[in-house]
């Protein structure tokens, strides 16, 4: 799947998210990515400087509605 392809649909996205895919689905800045992938409660999951994010968790997280930031 390319890269920069627009991905419209949850089953286009892949299992596993990263800071650039938060970014498009949620129509933010870049730095506003970081920003909320290092908020406490967020579910990202960090290994070295890799930010991932399961996608289940993502939209588990956005339906509860923990968007404080």
């Amino acid at each position: 799947m390319s890269e920069n392809r627009e991905r419209n649909n949850y089953d286009d996205l892949p299992l596993v998210l990263n800071v650039a895919d938060i970014q498009r689905i949620m129509g933010i800045s870049r730095m506003s990515a970081y920003e909320l992938v290092h908020t406490p409660g967020f579910p990202a999951v960090r290994s070295g400087r890799l930010i991932k994010i399961s996608k289940k968790a993502f939209f588990d997280w956005m339906e509860k509605g923990d968007l404080a930031a």
